[in-house]
């Protein structure tokens, strides 16, 4: 008889050590030691939580931000790297899955950095990464953006999960290719945004994105929103005077888990840092999909047909089929 997985699931929100990556790794392992004592078997963290998200994208022109892009370019990690390590050693010793943010550097482009998810398992492997299709608005200053082959979905101890950064969670197709890919525990990560317009509730807009896709795929979302510390309020006035007023909003951080009805499980968390927790208990997608199951019975795929490019997008390809990025050893940008 099909026995589905029950168990406990954690969403931090929280902010990095700004642009200090080996403080944040630190951090974040702290965090994954804290949640697990609490009994969770899945923690995830926020967008780009390693080591932090490019305000000065929203509050300055591109020039005076091009010095900002510098220090997160030599601030960004790679994948698997030194940083990396110390969260998966955090997981192996607690024994739990993590889903990481990081601004993740090419290993050939000095100018190249993605907003990478990492999964990590309970042994500390890397499960696998995925890259954020599309950086938002303002955020193409920054990151590259990523392909194909790593909107994936991983089978689990805790069911098939995925994950997708912040705004790329509005992408139906996105979504679907993971839902038709049977997740069934979605990782929505998130950055406070307080410089949205002033009529736009980033908390509410982050909560019904992960709602939609719970209620749509009948599964459960854990959405882990970052928060805006005074390090970084203060980081950011070298930018601009009014920098404080603009990043103080508030209800610009929602952090939850959503369950398949659409419906908040346990508490969540708006704007304060935190670890909240809720019982996953995955039989409860069965009963909802006789009504809408939108990856079988309630579609019609001889109507709609989505395919998805897996190639790997790279500057070349080496002889014999080597992707470039596994071809050269990393430009080293500090000592590793």
């Amino acid at each position: 008889m099909l026995k589905l997985p029950r168990f406990k699931a954690a969403a931090v929100q929280a902010s990095p050590v700004y642009l200090d990556a080996s403080a944040t790794a630190d951090k974040a392992a702290s965090l994954v030691r804290e949640a697990a004592h609490h009994g969770a078997r899945l923690v995830a963290f926020p967008e780009v939580f390693v080591p932090g998200y490019p305000y000065w994208n929203w509050i300055t022109d591109p020039v005076t931000g091009s010095a900002w892009f510098e220090k997160l370019a030599k601030a960004s990690v790679l994948v698997p790297g030194p940083e990396v390590d110390v969260v998966r050693k955090a997981a192996r010793d607690c024994a739990c899955y993590v889903v990481l943010g990081v601004n993740e550097r090419s290993p050939i482009s000095l100018g190249a950095i993605y907003n990478t998810l990492v999964f990590i398992g309970p042994d500390g492997s890397i499960l696998g990464k995925h890259r954020k299709l599309v950086p938002t608005w303002a955020e193409k200053l920054t990151w590259t953006g990523g392909d194909g082959s790593s909107l994936r979905v991983y089978d689990t101890e805790i069911g098939r999960l995925g994950g997708l950064a912040c705004g790329e969670n509005t992408n139906t197709l996105a979504r679907f290719a993971l839902l038709g890919q049977g997740e069934l525990v979605h990782v929505a990560s998130y950055i406070s945004l307080p410089v949205a317009p002033p009529d736009y509730d980033m908390a509410e807009a982050i909560k019904l994105r992960a709602i939609a896709h719970s209620f749509e795929g009948k599964i459960f979302t854990v959405v882990s929103c970052s928060t805006v510390s005074e390090e970084i309020i203060r980081a950011m006035e070298a930018v601009v005077p009014d920098a404080r007023a603009r990043l103080q909003r508030k209800s610009s951080a929602f952090s939850g888990i959503i369950g398949p009805d659409g419906r908040v499980v346990g508490d969540a968390l708006i704007d304060d840092e935190g670890i909240v927790y809720a019982d996953i208990d995955l039989e409860r997608c069965i009963q909802p999909k006789q009504m809408h199951d939108i990856v079988g019975h309630y579609n019609r795929f001889d109507v709609f047909d989505l395919r998805v490019n897996r190639r790997l997008l790279a500057p070349l390809d080496l002889a014999g089929g080597e992707g470039v990025e596994q071809g050269f050893a990393p430009i080293p940008l500090r000592s590793e």
